[in-house]
Formats: structure tokens, C-alpha cells, sequence
């Protein structure tokens, strides 16, 4: 098959205070402007900078844009019930004429964020896994009845149905539980802070058991998140992102083979590293400060962009 190669963002620190709600505003003109394929935004329920809520933020900019495509990067399923989640996303996707791609994922390792929720942080991953199941049958059946270990519906049915027939549901997360997830019941792989060798063997990895379990995830359905900083220098980009380079997500040799920092050029050769280890979607997340942002967007916009989505 000819693999299309598409080009997303995810905004990195979002601005502090009221000035974040016509930032992304802005953001979302430049993006639809730009040759950026879609936008992506991160879920939490606490957090101790501004986090907008996913869903929400999303139908506002399903509102403001009519061609850029956006997603969850990733859904936390076990946050909601998975007809909650299935109602909000197949609306979300209706309005904007099939432009959502949910990604979903079992979140960060951090027990509160369940507590909060009512949810046992250890039920998660099994949670997750059935509501993918739920998902799918609220989005192509009428009427749905069904009765698992966590949830159970009695002729419930949801409408609006999703613009597309249903959305594609890419899992996100590096771990091996995350590979079979993807492998048994999802349509693509995204993970975040995985180096392209990790994800080279992870892509064969996923194939391998899809088709074990008598299944197939497209060729083109496997991807990256990328964080990134242009400037002249690899010691003036370090500079920029230190303060908002992620800690205790991986060691310092991971984080430093899965990131871009310096001239644009390298991330380019580091988008070309996953590449050539199968990815062929990415996300690329600027790592400085607010003000900062839009600028490095648009370098990368004008320089990485064309270079991926002419091919």
C-alpha cells in the first residue's frame, strides 16, 4: 500500500491565566492556515499547569476550524463511562463532518487522578479494554445491550451516529500491555517517548499478534509523538526546553534519542529515524516557552510539513 505521511501538533506549556482561552484562538487560525495536518491535546483531570478539558477544547476547535483534523492524545477511558465518552466523541465527529480521531490510552501513572474519578487505578487497564468494545457497538448499532465485568447496557442507544463509519480508534502508550491492546482491538499505535528502535520492534511486535488474533492494523495506522525545540544551536534549544522537558517519564539516554533539539534539520532526520522504523503519522510537540510557541510552530510548519505530506 503507498503510506501517506501526515504531520500533527500537540501545543506544548499552555499560557497561564485568562490569556490561554484567545491563544487558542490564534492557534487554531495559523494551524488552518498552515500545511499542519491536525492538533492534538492531552487529558487530565489535575495537573498543576493549565490543562484545557479534551473534549470540550475540541468541539470548540471543531467550531472554530473547517479543516484541520484533532484528537485525544490520549482519551483517559476509565475517566468516564464509555457512553458518555461515546456520545461526546460521535457528536464531536458529527459536527465537524468526520475530522475527530480518538486516541485512547489508560493515562499517566498517577493513583489520585483515578481516585478523583472513582476509579480504582488498578481496574484500568481492564477498563479500557472493555469500553473500547462498548465504543464501537454505541457507534454501529442502533441499539446496544451488553454485560461485562464493569459496564452494563440495557437497550441503550446513542444518536447522532459519528460522521465516519465508526472513527478509527488509535491506542496510545509504549508498555507491551499497550501493543496488545493495540494488536486485539485497536486500529492503530501511537505512542510517546519510545525511540525508533523501540518502535521498529514494537510495530513488528503489534503484527505479530493482530495476526495472531486473526486480526490486521493497516500499515499506515502506526505513529509517534516527537518533542522538539528549533534554534541555531542544540545548546541554545536545550536551553529553551529545559524548564518544560517531561521528568520520570524515561531516562535521560530514551529522552534524548526520541526528542529534536536544535536546528530544524534535526528534526527532520529524527522524523526520518521513525520513518524508517515504520511510523508514518506523527505528533510534534514544541517544548518552550508560551510566547515562544507559535514561532516554533510555524518553522516547523514551513520546513517539516512539505517535506512529508508531498510524498
Amino acid at each position: 500500500m503507498t503510506l501517506k505521511y501526515r504531520i500533527g501538533i500537540m501545543p506544548g506549556p499552555w499560557p497561564a491565566g485568562r490569556e490561554g482561552a484567545a491563544f487558542l484562538w490564534t492557534l487554531c487560525d495559523q494551524l488552518e492556515r498552515s500545511d499542519v495536518d491536525s492538533i492534538w491535546l492531552s487529558d487530565r483531570l489535575s495537573s498543576p499547569v493549565p490543562v484545557p478539558e479534551v473534549m470540550t477544547t475540541l468541539a470548540a476547535i471543531a467550531a472554530r476550524t473547517t479543516r484541520l483534523k484533532f484528537g485525544p492524545s490520549v482519551v483517559v477511558l476509565p475517566y468516564r463511562t464509555p457512553v458518555v465518552a461515546a456520545k461526546e466523541m460521535a457528536t464531536v465527529d458529527w459536527l465537524s463532518q468526520g475530522r475527530l480521531f480518538p486516541a485512547v490510552g489508560v493515562g499517566v501513572e498517577l493513583p489520585r487522578e483515578f481516585e478523583a474519578s472513582g476509579v480504582a487505578f488498578a481496574e484500568r487497564g481492564r477498563r479500557t479494554d472493555e469500553a473500547i468494545h462498548v465504543l464501537r457497538l454505541l457507534w454501529t448499532q442502533d441499539e446496544v445491550t451488553f454485560h461485562g465485568q464493569f459496564y452494563k447496557l440495557d437497550r441503550i442507544s446513542i444518536f447522532p451516529k459519528p460522521w465516519q463509519t465508526p472513527p478509527p480508534i488509535w491506542i496510545g502508550g509504549k508498555s507491551e500491555a499497550a501493543m496488545r491492546r493495540t494488536a486485539r482491538l485497536g486500529d492503530g499505535w501511537i505512542p510517546s517517548f519510545i525511540t525508533p528502535e523501540e518502535l521498529r520492534v514494537g510495530v513488528q511486535k503489534v503484527q505479530d499478534l493482530a495476526t495472531a488474533a486473526g486480526r490486521q492494523v493497516p500499515e499506515d495506522h502506526f505513529g509517534t509523538l516527537i518533542n522538539y525545540t528549533i534554534a541555531d544551536t542544540e545548546e541554545a534549544a536545550l536551553a529553551m526546553a529545559q524548564p518544560y522537558i517531561p521528568r520520570g517519564r524515561v531516562d535521560e539516554a530514551t529522552m534524548r534519542q526520541c526528542t529534536a533539539f536544535g536546528p530544524v534539520d534535526r528534526l527532520v532526520d529524527r522524523v526520518e529515524e521513525y520513518v524508517k522504523a515504520g511510523a508514518s503519522k506523527f505528533i510534534l510537540r514544541p517544548l518552550c516557552p508560551p510566547d515562544r510557541m507559535l514561532d516554533q510552530l510555524a518553522g516547523m510548519a514551513e520546513r517539516v510539513c512539505p517535506e512529508y505530506h508531498r510524498r
